[in-house]
C-alpha cells in the first residue's frame, strides 16, 4: 500500500531451478533501502491489493496484474477447482458464468444420472445437507468420548472449560457494549437530526442534559481510539456479539446433537449416501465464507462487476463440507474424493481445526488427490501459531514427520504492510509446516446476494494462491501438481527482513524463518518458471 520510485522497474533473478534461462523479477535487493509510501491505502487500492507488484506498486501483492501483461496472447484450457467450504452463492452476478456443471446430470429431475452416488449434483455436492451450526471438535469428543484417548479427554475438557468460561464473558461484555454504542447513536442522531454526524461535530458537543452527556462521552471515548463512526463501531461490536452468542449456543454446546439433521453416521466412512445437491445450503447467508473464497478464486474477471478473480480459464466446483463450527473429517475426505471424481485439478481448504479424530481418513483422500494429479491449496489458520509445534488439521505430515505425497501446499496471510508488519497478525506460520505466504488482510471480494465485502484471514491467503495454482495448470497442463507447488514456492519473491508474528513487537523472527520457502507468492515469477519448466 504504498508508492515511490524505484531504481529500476525489473532485475534479472536467475532461480537454479530454472536452468540458465532468466525471470523478470522485482528486485527484492533495493526494497529495504528504498523509502515506501507510507499512508494509507485508498479504498480503491484496497479493493485490488493483493493482484499489484511490489515494485511498481510499492504493495506487496502477487503480481497478478503484471502477470496477465505476461498472458497477452497465449491461450490456456479451463481448469475446475473445488471450492471445499461453507457453500457458494452460485447465483451471483460475478460467479453464475464461472460455475463448474456436471453435464452428465439432468437438472431437477431427481436421479442420479450419472451414477455416482449422487443426486442432482449440477454444479457440486452439499456433504452438510440441510445443517448450518455444528460443535467444535473437541466438544464433540467430549460428547463422545470413544474418540479419543484419555489424554487427549483430558486436554479437551479443559480447553472447554477455559473456553466456555471466556466466552460467556466476553459475549456479556460485546452486549453491554453494543447497547451503549446504540444508545450513543441514536442519541446523538436524534440531537443532530442526522444519522450522519461528525466525530468533530461531536467533540465541540457540550450539554447539561446528563442523559445525552453520557452518551456524547462514550462517543468521544471510541472516537479517541480512531474510529470514526459509532455506526461502523457497532456493526463491529455486533460481529463480535454474534461470534460469541455462536462460541456458547453451538460451538461449545454440549447438549445440542446438530448432525441429527444430516442423517448419517459421521463416524462411519463408508455411510456415503447423505447431502444434497444444494450447494448454497439452508441459508444463502450462510454461505457467505465459501462465497468470498470462490471470487477471490475466479470471479469473473473484466465484466464491470465488482471485482476480478485471480484467475480466469476457471470452472468453480462447490462442495459444502464447512459448517458454523468445525468440519468433520467424514465429510472432508469425501469431498476431496468427490472433487477428484468429478475433474478438478485445484481443490482450496480454507479451514482448519486442532482435533481430528479420524484424521488418517484426510490423509487417505490428500493421497488419492496427490495419486490423481490433484493439488490442494490449504489455509495455515488464524491464532498467530507456530505450526512446526502446535498441530493443525488437516496436514500432509504427522508431528513434524516426512509429507505424505508433494501435492499439499500451505498458506500464511500477508498485511499489505511491506517491512516488519508484512505477516498479518493473526497468521500461523512454521518454517516445517506452512509454505508460503499470500494477501490475506481486507480481500476485497464476493460475498451473498450480488454483493462484495472485505474480510481477512489465511481464509483468503489461500485462495489467493489457489487462483495463481490454477492460472499455471491452465497455461501449462502437463507440469504436475506437486511441479506447481514446487513452482509456487521457488518462484516467490524472498524476503530478507525481520518481521512481527502475532502483533507482538517482541516477538520477532527472520522471514525466511517462518515457511518452508521463506517466499511470498507472485504469480508474474511463477508463470515465467511454469512456462520454462514445460519445456525440459
Amino acid at each position: 500500500m504504498m508508492k515511490p520510485l524505484f531504481l529500476s522497474a525489473t532485475t534479472a533473478l536467475i532461480l537454479a531451478s530454472c536452468g540458465s534461462s532468466n525471470i523478470v523479477s522485482t528486485p527484492i535487493s533495493n526494497i529495504d533501502n528504498t523509502p515506501l509510501k507510507v499512508t494509507s491505502l485508498s479504498e480503491k487500492e484496497l479493493e485490488d491489493w493483493g493482484h499489484k507488484d511490489l515494485v511498481k506498486d510499492t504493495i506487496p501483492g502477487m503480481s497478478v496484474d503484471k502477470a496477465y501483461e505476461f498472458l497477452k496472447g497465449k491461450k490456456g484450457k479451463t481448469v475446475v477447482v473445488a471450492v471445499v467450504d461453507s457453500g457458494v452463492d452460485i447465483e451471483h452476478e460475478d460467479l453464475k458464468n464461472v460455475l463448474w456443471t456436471n453435464k452428465k446430470e439432468i437438472k431437477g429431475n431427481n436421479k442420479d444420472d450419472d451414477n455416482n452416488g449422487y443426486v442432482d449434483d449440477i454444479h457440486g455436492w452439499n456433504f452438510l445437507g440441510d445443517s448450518n451450526a455444528e460443535n467444535l471438535e473437541y466438544v464433540r469428543i467430549l460428547k463422545n468420548k470413544s474418540l479419543a484417548s484419555a489424554e487427549i479427554i483430558a486436554k479437551a475438557q479443559a480447553e472447554y472449560d477455559a473456553e466456555y468460561q471466556d466466552a460467556t464473558g466476553k459475549k456479556a461484555y460485546y452486549e453491554g457494549l453494543l447497547q451503549k454504542g446504540t444508545s450513543a447513536h441514536e442519541a446523538l442522531t436524534k440531537h443532530f437530526g442526522s444519522a450522519d454526524y461528525t466525530k468533530e461535530q461531536v467533540a465541540k458537543l457540550e450539554t447539561t442534559d446528563e442523559a445525552l452527556k453520557t452518551n456524547v462521552d462514550f462517543a468521544k471515548l471510541i472516537f479517541s481510539n480512531g474510529v470514526d463512526s459509532l455506526a461502523d463501531f457497532n456493526e463491529q461490536v455486533k460481529g463480535g456479539v454474534d461470534h460469541f452468542d455462536s462460541m456458547v449456543n453451538n460451538y461449545l454446546n454440549l447438549n445440542s446433537d446438530f448432525r441429527k439433521v444430516v442423517g448419517d453416521n459421521p463416524n462411519d466412512i463408508n455411510d456415503k449416501v447423505y447431502g444434497n445437491g444444494n450447494v448454497i445450503g439452508p441459508e444463502k447467508d450462510g454461505a457467505l465464507h465459501g462465497t468470498h473464497v470462490a471470487g477471490i478464486i475466479g470471479a469473473e474477471r473484466n465484466n464491470g462487476k465488482g471485482m476480478n478473480g485471480v484467475a480466469h480459464n476457471v470452472e468453480l466446483m462447490a462442495v459444502r463440507a464447512v459448517p458454523d463450527g468445525d468440519e468433520y473429517d467424514k465429510d472432508i475426505a469425501l469431498a476431496f474424493r468427490y472433487a477428484v471424481d468429478n475433474g478438478a485439478k485445484v481443490i482450496n481448504t480454507s479451514f482448519g481445526k486442532y482435533y481430528s479424530p479420524h484424521s488418517q481418513w484426510v490423509r487417505d483422500a490428500i493421497k488419492y488427490a496427490a495419486d490423481n494429479d490433484v493439488l490442494i491449496v490449504n489455509a495455515a489458520g488464524n491464532d498467530a501459531k507456530d505450526l512446526d509445534t502446535t498441530e493443525i488439521y488437516p496436514n500432509d505430515q504427522v508431528s513434524n514427520g516426512p509429507e505424505i505425497s508433494d501435492n499439499f501446499l500451505t498458506v500464511g496471510a500477508l498485511n499489505y504492510k511491506y517491512g516488519s508488519e508484512l505477516v498479518a497478525n493473526f497468521s500461523n506460520y512454521g518454517k516445517i509446516n506452512v509454505d508460503v505466504f499470500a494477501p490475506g488482510v481486507k480481500i476485497y471480494a464476493t460475498v451473498p446476494n450480488n454483493k462484495y465485502k472485505h474480510l481477512q484471514g489465511t481464509s483468503m491467503a489461500s485462495p489467493n494462491v489457489a487462483g495463481v495454482a490454477a492460472l499455471i495448470r491452465s497455461y501449462y497442463p502437463k507440469l504436475k501438481a506437486g511441479q506447481v507447488k514446487q513452482i509456487l514456492m521457488d518462484s516467490g519473491l524472498p524476503i530478507p527482513s525481520n518481521v512481527i508474528l502475532g502483533g507482538d513487537t517482541n516477538n520477532k523472527k527472520a522471514f525466511k524463518d517462518i515457511s518452508t520457502s521463506g517466499k511470498i507468492v507472485n504469480a508474474y515469477n511463477a508463470l515465467i518458471m511454469a512456462e520454462q519448466m514445460s519445456k525440459k
